[in-house]
């Protein structure tokens, strides 16, 4: 069985950004987010109704962290690490097969600059590299094209398609899962990725996740959310 040792979420900081751990003062970027229609276009999942349930949100996703059960970052600028522009993760972690789940969200004032791909490539290489992963999966809602292709440019490959295997507001949808390998993760040029496109993808854990765009404008994912 894997050991995360980690006392703490640590920061990660990538050529813009500050990669650190949630607040419950970032419960109203939360909240603004989970509440974006053009973010949770493919978040197969209920929106908060009140601030009040994106801090118990937060609250839930840092014991979850205690346990060994998940680790998400907030994605900050450096230069402004107080304000919340999105969320990028494990949000949930299988101990015992080595195994993680990963999602983003990005807030759409911020799509079509790389961000993503940067956050990503920096997770990815912790959780292989620090933590000690042996493969990295996403769930994806299966018309999110946008989130298929950033997952494909990061070296994911296509693992499995279920058939109406989740249940979500009357009806069953389809989910397709995108995985990598730890020796198949070569790490990517951080210099290259800042002059990427971005949007949002799902999160691979459709529950914690965001939507995403058309293909010009990949990377972004949603909060990490669960199905």
């Amino acid at each position: 069985m894997l050991k995360i040792t980690l006392l703490q979420v640590p920061n990660i900081e990538t050529g813009r950004l500050l990669l650190r751990e949630q607040r419950l003062s970032d419960a109203q970027g939360l909240f603004q987010l989970r509440t974006n229609t053009e973010v949770m276009r493919y978040i197969d999942r209920p929106l908060p109704k009140d601030v009040k349930e994106s801090e118990e949100a937060i609250k839930t996703t840092n014991e979850q962290f205690i346990k060994g059960m998940s680790l998400v970052w907030v994605i900050a600028f450096k230069d402004n690490p107080d304000q919340m522009i999105g969320n990028i993760g494990y949000w949930r972690i299988d101990l015992d097969n080595h195994r993680a789940e990963i999602g983003y969200m990005l807030h759409p004032d911020y799509w079509r600059q790389g961000i993503i791909s940067e956050g990503l490539a920096a997770v990815i290489d912790f959780g292989f590299n620090k933590v000690g992963f042996h493969s990295v999966f996403a769930n994806i809602n299966p018309q999110n094209d946008a989130s298929r292709q950033i997952l494909i440019k990061h070296g994911f490959i296509k693992e499995a398609y279920f058939k109406e295997d989740y249940y979500f507001d009357g009806k069953f949808l389809d989910s397709e899962i995108y995985g990598i390998l730890a020796s198949g993760f070569s790490g990517i040029d951080q210099r290259q990725l800042q002059n990427e496109s971005d949007e949002p993808l799902e999160p691979v854990d459709r529950e914690i996740g965001d939507g995403s765009e058309d293909l010009n404008d990949i990377d972004s994912y949603d909060d990490l959310s669960e199905k």
